[in-house]
């Protein structure tokens, strides 16, 4: 039997192909005589990292034309060129002097001649020109005459039309706001520090910080997490090359009253383990701590601008720091509470609160660089606030050496309400490594011991680590920090299972967290961070492991927030996106009482909601899926849901997490775009259509 040649055959192949009706559907069930491979098993799907969504819901995937250079810059995904400060000061100028730019006094009252400045404002007084260009009311309700109170926006709120008289003035419930005589206190670096630098000399550590000039204000402010700036042992004073006196490190009558005042059992010198950290490579330190330091006289009578006594003029005693003892300190029992990591950019306090709603016991504010803090930077304090339903909240810091984190430290803890102080040594990211802090200091035990035992004697609140297994993957460090950071004043250590080196790429060593945690002591609270993403996954390394006390919840918590409502009731929620939809407008709501419901306000939590909605796209519905529950490290394929709005909500273009912000805070203005901070799921241009 003749057989035909194989061009032949393809001809014939595809011009069956062509004759084919287009309605027509290929065999679900393959014939013997089939050639192509049978689909792969969920099995082998979950092997390979794939989520093993059903056949029925599957499509091909969308075909996407590669955007031009000049396409990409207009769609964000390419960052436009640096604007120099001239720029920066003449667009500035420009939007102040237009009418959109109306006074917070007149918008507020609607008169004119409300504002205080009068001609010398610097902002638009003409309320016909600012109601004549103002864009036209969104749909829905005032935020906050839902909630029965007169909206603090007035003329610019964007629902302006549904505001009601006389209803009681609005109610703040945010919690540490950064006040302006503390803030200029910090701009000039007249805020004083007694009990950071007692103890920073009582351990040894010499104070070398590096003042700067602002060009704008010519305020004087500290630099603490320069690289060129360090603390070392108190030794010969040719190592301070700054060619400024030390900062902070004056003792007199006021600093000891200040001591007394504090309370608390003194600790004498020998109690407090002295730090001898490594000797530098590029300068050594000769002798011992005894050396004395120089003391500059400071005004005895003020003290952060308050008044203190002074009645004797002997100097103070550095040898008696007033160290609270660990049992002193307020206890937080974090066993098997839900915790929410700090997260940065989308852990703000509209997302805390909505968490909040939704089942966390714990929250934390995001990442607070501390060199920021202590130069009084009203955006890096922003950070640190708190919303009144966080019952049980922990601030972030961030820093490189002693000096800095022991002070900031002090700052926050005089000046902000939290229930526990967190210090991040695990953070990845390159500019904050690159400065010392982060997880950079996984390579420096002997600083670790540094900061964690100047900062914990400064307040009386819980002092807890966040670390990594390690800096370089396969050389794990955390389990050599665990047996000595209870005694070092640390209440509890959050290690996350992957090294700095090793970012995101593979699954978290859990086995590793174990080890740490059957080292640590019975006192110190170890708590697991990494791939939490269902009530199974809790449930495993919680309950798995006596020692470990909880989890923290990261990018889980940003796919779907819902995961602590699944984990208190123990069930996989097959949520719907009717349900998806309101969690959103409760954020949405959150975000307008937060940021304002001006127009300024509404771009805010536009910006914020459409960096959220780049993490939520990865969530596939429980329906969909041949395996429950869904894992963290499960690649989506391209796939339509059971209804559009839950397709839509799948989809990972910027478009349409776009099209979804419409929904809730109405058109975009003209020459929106939108590119997500991490850039990985930004595939498609931000405009509408």
């Amino acid at each position: 039997m003749a057989v035909a040649p194989l061009s032949s055959r393809r001809r014939h192949a595809a011009t069956m192909a062509a004759t084919a009706p287009a309605e027509a559907l290929p065999d679900p069930c393959p014939t013997a005589a089939d050639s192509s491979p049978p689909p792969p098993t969920p099995e082998e799907l979950v092997a390979r990292a794939v989520a093993p969504v059903k056949a029925a819901f599957l499509r091909p995937p969308p075909v996407r034309d590669t955007p031009t250079n000049e396409e990409s810059r207009v769609s964000g995904a390419v960052p436009l060129e640096k604007k120099s400060k001239r720029q920066f000061r003449r667009e500035r100028k420009q939007e102040q002097e237009s009418v959109s730019r109306l006074c917070v006094a007149v918008g507020k009252t609607g008169n004119a001649d409300a504002c205080k400045y009068g001609a010398s404002c610097r902002f638009s007084h003409d309320v016909d020109a600012y109601l004549a260009q103002k864009p036209a009311d969104l749909e829905g309700t005032c935020p906050f005459t839902v909630l029965e109170q007169s909206c603090q926006y007035g003329l610019t709120c964007r629902f302006f039309g549904t505001h009601k008289d006389n209803l009681a003035p609005s109610e703040n419930h945010e919690i540490n706001p950064l006040s302006k005589d503390i803030q200029k206190l910090l701009w000039k670096t007249k805020y004083k520090f007694p009990r950071a630098s007692a103890q920073i000399k009582h351990l040894g550590l010499k104070e070398v910080m590096k003042i700067k000039a602002n060009a704008t204000t010519d305020d004087k402010r500290a630099d603490h997490d320069n690289p060129d700036v360090s603390c070392e042992l108190n030794g010969d004073d040719k190592t301070e090359s700054l060619g400024s006196p030390p900062v902070n490190v004056e003792h007199d009558s006021s600093l000891c009253e200040e001591m007394d005042n504090l309370g608390g059992e003194p600790l004498v010198d020998n109690s407090v383990p002295c730090v001898v950290p490594r000797a530098s490579k590029k300068s050594k330190v000769e002798g011992s701590g005894s050396d004395d330091t120089k003391v500059y006289p400071e005004d005895p009578s003020s003290l952060n601008g308050l008044e203190v006594p002074s009645d004797s003029t002997s100097s103070c005693r550095v040898d008696l720091v007033t160290t609270p003892h660990l049992r002193e300190k307020k206890i937080i029992d974090f066993r098997e509470k839900l915790y929410l990591a700090p997260l940065t950019t989308v852990g703000n306090l509209p997302f805390r609160r909505l968490c909040k709603t939704l089942g966390a016991d714990i929250t934390c504010g995001e990442m607070a660089m501390c060199t920021n803090l202590m130069q009084g930077q009203a955006s890096e304090w922003a950070l640190l606030r708190r919303h009144s339903s966080e019952d049980l909240f922990g601030v972030q810091i961030c820093g490189a050496f002693p000096d800095t984190v022991a002070r900031t430290v002090e700052l926050v803890d005089n000046e902000c309400s939290f229930d526990f102080i967190d210090i991040n040594m695990g953070c990845p990211i390159d500019v904050v490594v690159n400065k010392g802090a982060g997880s950079s200091l996984l390579n420096k035990p002997m600083r670790i011991k540094s900061i964690v035992q100047a900062s914990s004697a400064v307040t009386n609140r819980p002092l807890t680590v966040k670390v990594r297994t390690a800096f370089f993957e396969g050389r794990n460090r955390a389990d050599s920090l665990v047996s000595d950071i209870y005694n070092w004043g640390a209440s509890a250590i959050t290690i996350h299972g992957r090294s700095r080196q090793q970012r995101y790429s593979k699954l978290a060593d859990w086995d590793y967290i174990n080890q740490c945690a059957q080292k640590a002591p019975d006192d110190l609270h170890v708590i697991g961070n990494g791939d939490i993403f269902s009530f199974t996954d809790w449930n495993r390394h919680v309950s798995g492991s006596s020692k470990i006390s909880t989890c923290m919840i990261a990018r889980g918590a940003l796919i779907k927030p819902w995961i602590f409502t699944e984990i208190k009731e123990q069930r996989d929620w097959d949520i719907t996106s009717d349900e998806r939809l309101d969690i959103l407008k409760d954020f949405v709501r959150f975000g307008l009482e937060h940021w304002g419901s001006d127009t300024k306000g509404v771009e805010t939590t536009r910006h914020f909601l459409l960096e959220w909605l780049s993490y939520t796209c990865r969530y596939i519905p429980v329906g969909l899926l041949d395996v429950v529950p869904q894992r963290l490290n499960w690649r989506p394929p391209s796939y339509c849901s059971r209804d559009d709005l839950e397709t839509l909500m799948a989809s990972d273009s910027a478009a349409d997490w776009v099209r979804i912000s419409e929904l809730l805070l109405g058109k975009v203005p003209e020459g929106f775009t939108f590119a997500p901070k991490h850039k990985s799921n930004a595939y498609d241009r931000a405009e509408n259509g």
